[in-house]
């Protein structure tokens, strides 16, 4: 296949471009509104931490399935990451719906460690979704070249979104009230 965009990789590109761009307005806007007496989904964030390790794993193994020429459990690793993902940011938002945001409560250097982890986590998970979403579409086009040439730049960056939430959620859950 050439390294051209294909016909059927240019179909999708409507979606790449709108859902890259709603899923974090949408998400931002969510951030800000608060349903009125409803109890607050307090269990969530240990769940969605747990999501966001897990898919770690998943993406993990499925660069191993794929070095080791395992397409079939690659691909259906990589759509179970993908819905990991949807999960975790459905819970994220539901919980943030129903509860105060929690302060970080260190002091000194670990204060700032903290907010690096946090908002490179924030960013790279706002700047992700493209990239998953075109490493997706190159695959399910059957693009292969180009789709190893993305999946290069996409994994670490996704692996650094999920590991990092974990992260972020340990330093943070002694605060949670």
């Amino acid at each position: 296949m050439s390294n051209q965009q294909t016909a059927e990789e240019k179909k999708y590109n409507k979606w790449i471009v709108i859902l890259s761009i709603a899923i974090p307005v949408v998400v931002a806007i969510l951030f800000g509104v608060k349903i009125p007496n409803v109890e607050p989904l307090s269990f969530l964030p240990p769940i969605y931490a747990t999501i966001n390790g897990v898919t770690a794993l998943v993406l993990i193994v499925a660069f191993w399935a794929i070095k080791n020429k395992k397409i079939k459990l690659h691909e259906g690793l990589m759509k179970f990451a993908i819905t990991l993902s949807v999960a975790f940011l459905a819970m994220y938002v539901a919980y943030h719906m129903t509860s105060d945001s929690t302060k970080f409560g260190g002091e000194g250097t670990i204060k700032y460690i903290y907010y690096f982890i946090l908002l490179t986590h924030i960013l790279l998970s706002i700047i992700i979704i493209p990239f998953v979403l075109i490493t997706y579409v190159r695959a399910i086009t059957k693009n292969f070249e180009r789709h190893k040439k993305i999946a290069k730049i996409t994994f670490p960056l996704w692996l650094y979104v999920a590991v990092s939430g974990v992260i972020v959620y340990l330093m943070i859950s002694p605060y949670y009230v």
